[in-house]
């Protein structure tokens, strides 16, 4: 049977046979490593998912970053996966990865929480299209993440199972509303995580554990079958160690979804080949005003750094401006909306954070929300302008550090959670392509990232550019110093 978060550390998976030392090394290689490992036949399905399982049975209680293991499935399909390459049959670059999914996004015969008390006992009849997208790719669904409670913030404190660690500090918070599978994945827990960012929630936490976070354009990948904070605003997006490994990932859940009312029909490329993409001619724009702003001084100067090392990348950056946003109701309002029937019953189920916050937005009217959502048709339309003259933007993905753990949990601007998606959220209004990477620690060891955006569906121009940048730096390289 699946191991639960609570009875997990009393249970053990019988199966888990590879030896310390073995798992470490295994699950240290990229997604691009252990699948041509996989390819050559020098390691199989099974050896990774083991050695993955014997991590997460050493190491998640500390980080607390699986809700649900679902160590017995996982093992059986990898077993079936391995079955089918020795008969000849490989699916992709996929094929026998393990890679963990928010527990927000539907599992059938898995229950899927969204880390609430409200859906504790929640198991899903079918999948979600991105769950049957990477079982179709030959992903192994290793298990669901922890993450912040319905996705309504930027900690991951508020969880009806406990708070999720940050692997290079684990006082400190790893951000969200991903943070289990941002923990997870700089744990070495599994090898990629899908996220969902409404608000900043692939890209903040991906900074704060050093990982490469995308969110992809709007509508570029579905989000049915995931529990929603706001259907206008959601994205579902790929959490790795690698740029190149996002690209695989992206790869694996992109495409049309004829059955969501919010994805859009167009084109997938092979997002592995933009790491062929010269970036020389590249132009980037800095849009100082808001981006750079009131910035922590670390993250300034980890930010001035990484334009120095892209400038060089590229054909060189000038200053640009973006449409102001201003107040939309939006989030808000379409929260409040989803959860109404749940919270007329039982508002006692909701951590005190997220029930505060669907009160206020009970008062939001529909005069305004429909300015709202006028205002972010308008803003989607607006931003395109900025490239005619620039290829890419350049801004640093958070303002501030991560905080502690201590005092985050209670209030969603304490330890500086809010602003930390000051950066982050105009790319979920905008609905533009973003990836956040590595380019920094400050003085105590905690990462900084530097954010790439591009125009709508220029996910290989902005994955080019990202390659490029961690290909010229080591802050990748690095890995949490206890794990």
């Amino acid at each position: 049977m699946d191991i639960t978060r609570r009875g997990f550390a009393a249970g053990a998976i019988a199966a888990v046979a590879a030896s310390a030392a073995g798992s470490d090394q295994l699950t240290d290689l990229s997604i691009a490593e252990a699948s041509a490992r996989i390819r050559q036949r020098s390691v199989t399905s099974t050896q990774l998912t083991e050695a993955c399982l014997a991590r997460i049975e050493k190491y998640n209680p500390r980080v607390n970053a699986f809700i649900t293991v679902m160590s017995d499935r996982a093992l059986a399909q990898a077993r079936d996966l391995d079955a089918e390459q020795r008969a000849g049959k490989f699916r992709g670059p996929l094929h026998g990865i393990p890679i963990g999914l928010k527990d927000l996004i539907d599992t059938e015969g898995v229950r899927t929480t969204a880390a609430s008390a409200v859906f504790a006992d929640r198991i899903p009849k079918e999948d979600a299209e991105v769950v049957r997208k990477l079982k179709a790719a030959g992903a192994v669904l290793i298990g669901k993440l922890n993450m912040h409670e319905f996705a309504y913030g930027a900690t991951s404190v508020p969880s009806h199972f406990g708070p999720v660690h940050n692997p290079w500090k684990l006082d400190h918070i790893a951000g969200g509303s991903s943070g289990g599978s941002a923990a997870a994945v700089a744990a070495r827990l599994c090898f990629g995580a899908l996220g969902s960012d409404t608000g900043g929630s692939v890209r903040q936490p991906s900074s704060y554990c050093a990982l490469a976070g995308l969110k992809p354009t709007y509508g570029r990948v579905s989000t049915r079958g995931v529990v929603p904070l706001s259907w206008s605003l959601d994205h579902i997006g790929p959490m790795c160690r690698t740029v190149a490994d996002a690209a695989i990932l992206l790869g694996g859940i992109a495409g049309y979804d004829p059955l969501e009312t919010t994805s859009i029909d167009a084109p997938v490329p092979a997002y592995t080949q933009a790491m062929r993409i010269k970036t020389s001619s590249l132009r980037l724009g800095i849009p100082r005003t808001v981006f750079y702003e009131k910035l922590d001084p670390e993250i300034e100067a980890a930010a001035n750094a990484a334009i120095e090392v892209l400038r060089k990348l590229t054909s060189g950056a000038r200053d640009v401006e973006l449409p102001a946003i201003g107040n939309l109701p939006v989030l808000g309002a379409e929260a409040y909306s989803y959860h109404l029937p749940y919270f007329s019953k039982t508002p006692e189920l909701y951590q005190p954070m997220t029930r505060d916050r669907l009160e206020r937005n009970a008062h939001v009217t529909a005069d305004a929300y429909i300015r709202g959502r006028r205002d972010l048709d308008r803003l989607r339309r607006e931003v395109t302008a900025v490239f005619s003259s620039v290829d890419l933007l350049i801004t640093p993905t958070t303002p501030v550090p991560p905080s502690p753990i201590e005092g985050s949990g209670s209030d969603i601007t304490a330890g500086g959670a809010s602003s930390s998606l000051r950066n982050t959220s105009p790319f979920d209004v905008y609905g533009l392509p973003t990836i956040s990477v590595p380019c920094g620690f400050t003085a105590s060891g905690l990462p900084i990232g530097i954010q790439i955006s591009g125009p709508n569906f220029a996910e290989a121009r902005v994955l080019a550019l990202a390659h490029a940048f961690e290909q010229a730096t080591t802050w990748h390289t690095r890995r949490p110093p206890e794990f």
